[in-house]
């Protein structure tokens, strides 16, 4: 009976670990024409807002990924507060959020954090990106190359492959913790 409960302990060990990895190498897949900015970590209360100020010019990317709990991201660029009342764009999920603020936006554009009232607290890490890609459009119809486009279109939107490196890395540690957790309990 003792054993069967080890096994399951590790059998959900396991799986935690391999959640955690993956977890940390979707947080690390970004395309390599965007350039870090800042990082930006922080607590907010249940319904409560915490503000921030962007005045880089150009598409920036806002990729927040709550920690703990459940924090929400609210931009604008007519008012330096925005809610869940007040907004242009919003990006409202449990997990990541992602919001792309286009270079149109006048500066300084306002970031509004919110925090969920599902939670009593939550902590969120913010990554600032500058995007630098180009995507080019004919200029007019005689020059117009519909393959030319397609291809223009897949390079733009392809993704970066994942890092050999770090994927061998975390599963390294990972492997590591499960032996000790597999010699602790045997």
């Amino acid at each position: 009976m003792a054993a069967h409960w080890k096994r399951l302990l590790v059998i959900l060990l396991a799986s935690q670990g391999l959640l955690m990895a993956s977890a940390y190498n979707e947080e690390e897949d970004v395309p390599e024409e965007w350039l870090l900015l800042h990082v930006v970590q922080g607590q907010i209360g249940a319904g409560n807002y915490s503000y921030l100020r962007l005045n880089h010019e150009g598409k920036i990317v806002l990729q927040m990924h709550s920690l703990k709990g459940d924090a929400d991201l609210y931009v604008s660029d007519r008012t330096l507060h925005p809610s869940f009342d007040d907004y242009e764009l919003q990006s409202v999920t449990c997990g990541q959020d992602v919001v792309h603020v286009p270079e149109h936006f006048h500066r300084p554009v306002g970031i509004g954090i919110y925090g969920h009232p599902s939670h009593l607290e939550s902590e969120f890490e913010m990554k600032v990106y500058y995007d630098q890609s180009v995507v080019k459009y004919p200029l007019d119809a005689g020059s117009y190359n519909p393959e030319d486009l397609e291809v223009t279109l897949k390079q733009f939107h392809s993704s970066e492959d994942e890092s050999q490196d770090e994927e061998s890395v975390i599963f390294t540690i990972i492997l590591a913790i499960l032996k000790v957790i597999i010699e602790i309990l045997f």
